[in-house]
């Protein structure tokens, strides 16, 4: 399958937004995880979640 040029640039845009949006994601994760090992290291409980 071959695309044409447009779309290759309309793929391209697309996988750069999903990085994009999944490097924002990494970085909430990488938040939240520093914060529960810092609560952790002070000997807290974690807070519960729903559901759970």
């Amino acid at each position: 399958m071959e695309l044409t040029p447009e779309q290759l640039v309309s793929e391209f845009h697309d996988a750069v937004m999903e990085l994009y949006f999944a490097r924002k994601r990494i970085s909430l994760l990488e938040s939240e995880n520093e914060a529960l090992r810092r609560r952790l290291s002070l000997g807290a409980e974690p807070p519960a979640t729903e559901g759970s």
